[in-house]
């Protein structure tokens, strides 16, 4: 669905400025990413405000997108997919509570696997040369350890599901 409508969208833009140098595939990829990102955004928000966990879930958003921007992870085959899951996932989260003991190990675990998988799965998804790889794992080390600092449970399981998603299994 997501990808059918960037792709209208991208013809629209196409068709309106012909002399746009950015191909319709091009523009497809960048509508797709933008609808995909303010999707979650919504629909996350929409279903905090009846949960009454609208500082949680933008607490969420926040952690979970930063680690993932440093960290890389899997992706889902459809951005549809992607959109369903990450809002149940972090509205599921924001309702979580957990005491400082909980709290730690989740940063913990995420820290450990953060130091072993991170940057994962961004060779296709970005620019960034190899030999910058360890400044991302320090980058996203550094993150992680914030919460030690902070000590919030929802980052705690934000940052935790991220770095679950840098796991990779046998080639």
């Amino acid at each position: 669905m997501i990808e059918t409508v960037a792709l209208k969208l991208a013809n629209q833009i196409k068709r309106t400025v012909p002399d746009h140098p950015a191909s319709v595939p091009v523009l497809k990829y960048a509508l797709a990413l933008i609808l995909n990102a303010t999707m979650i955004i919504v629909l996350t928000l929409f279903a905090s405000f009846f949960t009454g966990r609208m500082v949680e879930a933008v607490t969420i958003l926040i952690a979970f997108a930063l680690l993932r921007q440093v960290s890389g992870g899997i992706h889902l085959k459809t951005g549809m997919a992607c959109v369903v899951v990450t809002s149940v996932a972090f509205t599921y989260i924001s309702c979580i509570s957990l005491n400082n003991g909980w709290t730690n190990l989740f940063t913990g675990i995420a820290l450990i696997l953060v130091l072993c998988f991170a940057p994962s799965r961004i060779e296709k998804q970005s620019r960034i040369p190899v030999r910058f790889y360890p400044l991302l794992r320090l980058l996203s080390s550094l993150l992680v350890c914030t919460n030690f600092v902070i000590g919030s449970s929802v980052v705690a399981v934000a940052f935790l599901l991220q770095s679950l998603t840098l796991i990779r299994g046998r080639r």
